[in-house]
């Protein structure tokens, strides 16, 4: 089925699974499944036991996992973050797809994760393919303003080259630098995790695999969204 999708926006369910009423009942799953998580237990068995005992519903498990990890990775994720004051000068490798995605379901009013990391997470799936919607302009401007802030010496996005539309993406981006001045380039490559977990050079992502192996990262979508979009329907379960 193609995607129609022209906004970023919540699931229609998402009032009801994330409301005020839902979050104490979502925070205590996640405070369980980071118990057992730092206990030993892995993934999916512990999930399921923490989702069946708080009777989450599919989309809400995603979100618990999403936003938990263990005491151990976390503290090597805090470990290896870097402050944003010491990016000036030196260079960014962006995880185009994870950062660009919750910039955008912000500004549409979905579901922003603040996990257990600090790390600020989104709902949105791509499925395979990326879709332009109404705020993904938008979304690039903001993330310039706060990358220009921090004035790194280049900033690279990594957008991962089998999804759909990648090159449309790509090309977006680019005219976007190039009428700003904007130090930017894009690469389509065909496994972004590998090469972004590898580097010594700052990487900019939510992405828990890569941010478990990487030597640096920064929290550029947090600081994005805390800056410049206040209205932000973020839901801690950190």
């Amino acid at each position: 089925m193609p995607d129609t999708r022209t906004h970023r926006g919540p699931h229609p369910d998402d009032a009801r699974l994330f409301g005020p009423e839902a979050r104490p009942a979502l925070r205590e799953a996640a405070g369980d499944l980071a118990w057992l998580l730092s206990r030993g237990y892995v993934n999916p068995s512990a999930l399921k036991l923490v989702g069946d005992r708080h009777r989450l519903t599919a989309r809400q498990r995603t979100a618990v996992e999403r936003s938990t990890c263990s005491d151990a990775d976390r503290a090597r994720r805090e470990a290896h973050r870097v402050d944003l004051r010491e990016v000036e000068g030196r260079r960014l490798r962006l995880d185009g797809y994870n950062v660009l995605t919750t910039i955008e379901a912000a500004l549409a009013g979905g579901v922003i994760l603040a996990g257990r990391d600090g790390a600020y997470r989104d709902m949105a799936g791509m499925h395979g393919s990326y879709r332009k919607v109404a705020e993904t302009r938008p979304a690039l401007e903001l993330l310039g303003r706060v990358i220009e802030a921090l004035a790194p010496s280049e900033a690279l996005w990594y957008l991962d080259r089998p999804v759909s539309n990648s090159g449309r993406l790509k090309k977006i981006i680019e005219d976007l630098a190039a009428d700003r001045g904007w130090s930017w380039s894009v690469e389509l490559v065909p496994d972004p995790d590998a090469l972004l977990a590898e580097t010594s050079e700052i990487v900019v992502t939510a992405d828990s695999a890569i941010l478990d192996r990487c030597r640096a990262w920064c929290n550029l979508a947090r600081q994005t969204v805390t800056r410049h979009v206040p209205e932000a329907d973020v839901v801690e379960l950190g």
